[in-house]
């Protein structure tokens, strides 16, 4: 049978449902993911030949051949992942990986002219960009403490990189016509337990205050906040906690960023959605996958995925609600790794848009759970995956397996030259 019979078929049981499939996939293709850059030399960087990660929190396992060792390779390796996702998606930067010609640029020194080539390149491939302060594998880091710290010549150049990645931040929206979401997350915390908690969140506060007092057109920037649990180093404190960004966020109309796997393993950040935009107008999601704690797995079509976007999609604020990967998987193909994550959560997109939500609701409504539980059963067998196979086939990529092929050629081709 053709895939467009299948697809037919598929779509006359979701009628049954009251569900419209082409609607569904009309709003599937107007949700971006922001691709991790990360994601293709485990968190290197350009900042200096043969840069990798070190310090700050994060932690890179494995050792897989074919890493991207240049703007170029990373470049090429980018855009082969996007010749597998369906859809229309963005790129998420990090201010590590600039083009500073072979000189160490320091931070506290970055400009737009080290993200020009970034913005040509995005033009070019009609891409759009989100941008990221790096506040991790760097000297002035090595203590553990950055916005937060008590030494004021730490503190200060950690903020004046903030301030230039949001100017970053501006260029890359008004050359690219399209807002930038710029990202701040800093390690800060105590392997043990601290004396002074508020102390350090009095600094931060005050820093990030001082970093935000520059306004930048809405057009061309937005600010996010992102918390944590705990990292390695800061196993005891974490100085941005989730509490504390929060009030931040709401009190300074900034996005709050939610990372998956920066909470406790029996928190559901899908729960947390319906509460932070009563009081938020926007947020940015990190989509991981945590495995005992923050490890960054590749993502994949889990239950706690699909919860996340079943109620992204039942918030009817999609388009406020800022959708980023951020994993990072040195143990595998670093471009299949890309691939997985960023299918699986359009697939987990695309089941909560096919939800028979009018049919649910009218079940909670009159207090009949039973159908309730009972709709929500039926729905995981209905043939989703026809519809995905469809919306694929119409983008012109692979179907699921066919991927395989492409990224085993890619390797055989590109990534295995690479010494």
């Amino acid at each position: 049978m053709k895939k467009s019979q299948t697809f037919e078929l598929a779509k006359e049981q979701y009628a049954e449902l009251d569900v419209d499939v082409d609607a569904a996939l009309g709003t599937l293709a107007t949700i971006p993911l922001s691709i991790h850059c990360w994601q293709g030399d485990d968190v290197g960087g350009f900042e200096r030949p043969g840069a990798t990660l070190s310090g700050g929190g994060i932690q890179v396992t494995g050792n897989y051949p074919g890493k991207a060792r240049t703007v170029e390779e990373l470049r090429a390796d980018l855009k082969e992942t996007y010749s597998l996702l369906p859809g229309s998606h963005r790129l998420s930067l990090h201010a590590s990986y600039g083009e500073f010609g072979g000189e160490l640029v320091e931070r506290d020194r970055i400009e737009p002219r080290h993200f020009a080539g970034w913005i040509e390149w995005a033009k070019e491939r009609s891409l759009k960009l989100d941008f990221n302060s790096t506040f991790f594998s760097h000297p002035k880091a090595n203590d553990g403490f950055t916005l937060s710290s008590k030494n004021p010549e730490i503190r200060d150049f950690w903020i004046e990189h903030a301030k230039r990645a949001r100017a970053v931040s501006a260029a890359i929206g008004r050359g690219l016509g399209s807002s930038c979401v710029h990202n701040v997350w800093i390690p800060d915390g105590f392997k043990d337990f601290p004396v002074d908690r508020m102390g350090h969140r009095r600094i931060l506060e005050r820093s990030l205050d001082e970093i935000f007092e520059k306004e930048y057109p809405e057009g061309e920037m937005k600010d996010a906040v992102e918390s944590k649990l705990f990292g390695i180093g800061s196993e005891a404190y974490v100085v941005g906690s989730h509490e504390f960004y929060l009030g931040y966020a709401i009190t300074r109309k900034k996005l709050l960023a939610l990372d998956m796997g920066h909470f406790h393993p029996t928190e559901l950040v899908a729960d947390k959605l319906s509460g932070i935009l009563l009081f938020c107008d926007e947020l940015l999601l990190h989509v991981s996958r945590p495995v005992r704690w923050d490890s960054d797995h590749v993502v994949v079509l889990s239950d706690e995925l699909r919860m996340l976007c079943e109620e992204i999609v039942r918030s009817e604020r999609i388009g406020r609600i800022h959708i980023g990967l951020d994993f990072f998987d040195g143990t595998i193909n670093r471009i299949g790794a890309w691939t997985i994550g960023a299918r699986a959560t359009l697939k987990a997109l695309l089941l909560a848009l096919l939800e028979p939500r009018a049919r649910l609701l009218r079940a909670e409504e009159r207090g009949d759970y039973f159908e309730r539980l009972a709709l929500l059963e039926a729905a995981k067998s209905l043939p989703s995956g026809a519809v995905w196979d469809y919306y694929c086939l119409r983008a012109n990529v692979p179907l699921d397996v066919e991927v395989v092929d492409r990224v085993h050629d890619y390797e055989r081709a590109t990534t295995s030259k690479r010494s």
